[in-house]
């Protein structure tokens, strides 16, 4: 998103970045890039695309101890690499995205079970129709795998029974996005998935602890416990975007139970 309109919490529409003709360095743009709803409601966006382009998907099933010996070279070598893990079973099923011809030479010791090629909007979704419950955080990935390796043990030394489901881990680009999950840093997440009839609370709030010690922040639209003193510390930029949302909205009309919760109270 590299420019767009708003209509504020004054009911005034403004234009932001190239719509402005203030171009990328207009601090709305990376205030809104990641607004959580707080600034106004868009009306129109400006994106920067790439062009439409074929991509090469492969899922490996593999043990997990092979991903963790070589993850690094897959994060290396591969346009996308994210893994599943199976708590039960402790093998890892690992999806690799690459434009054709582009592949690495490095596979995964182990099974291939999906092959395919196709455009690029059809190649990446996975079809999600199973509702669950998701805790995902986001952590510097110069922490390689330590939080996984501390994870991995934790479920196994208490939960494995209890967990129906996954541990997703992938990786993101840094971007400079105020809010963003992955601002400065180029970052890894891991997500804890169970099945929504499962119960899931004592699971969650065990593991979380382990993210807040690794440095992760927390997905937006998925489930935490952290208020906005806690999220303060972890963005450079937090009170930049608090400014211009008091600018965009200063009688916080904007605002419902969960925004002022993690905006804090001076968002009220």
């Amino acid at each position: 998103m590299i420019g767009g309109r708003l209509v504020n919490g004054l009911g005034e529409e403004v234009p932001f970045g190239v719509d402005a003709d203030a171009g990328v360095a207009d601090p709305l743009v990376r205030a809104a890039q990641v607004s959580l709803g707080a600034l106004g409601i868009l009306t129109s966006l400006t994106l920067q695309l790439e062009e439409a382009h074929q991509l090469h998907r492969q899922n490996w099933i593999t043990h997990i101890d092979w991903v963790l010996e070589h993850f690094a070279e897959l994060i290396e070598t591969n346009r996308s690499v994210d893994f599943y893990w199976y708590p039960r079973s402790d093998l890892a099923q690992v999806r690799m995205l690459n434009k054709p011809g582009q592949e690495p030479e490095i596979t995964p010791l182990g099974r291939l079970k999906t092959d395919q090629t196709g455009p690029n909007y059809q190649i990446i979704p996975n079809d999600r129709m199973l509702k669950f419950e998701e805790m995902e955080y986001m952590l510097p990935l110069d922490t390689q795998l330590a939080a996984f390796q501390q994870i991995r043990e934790r479920i196994k030394s208490r939960h494995r029974a209890q967990v129906g489901w996954r541990v997703l881990v992938r990786t993101i680009a840094a971007d400079d996005a105020m809010l963003s999950n992955a601002h400065g840093r180029p970052t890894m997440t891991i997500a804890l998935l169970q099945n929504h009839t499962l119960p899931y609370k004592d699971y969650f709030d065990d593991i979380e602890p382990i993210f807040w010690d690794c440095g992760g922040r927390p997905h937006w639209g998925k489930k935490h416990t952290l208020k906005a003193p806690q999220l303060a510390e972890m963005y450079p930029e937090w009170e930049s975007f608090q400014q211009i949302r008091r600018q965009m909205d200063p009688q916080s009309v904007l605002l419902n139970g969960y925004l002022r919760e993690i905006l804090g109270e001076e968002a009220i």
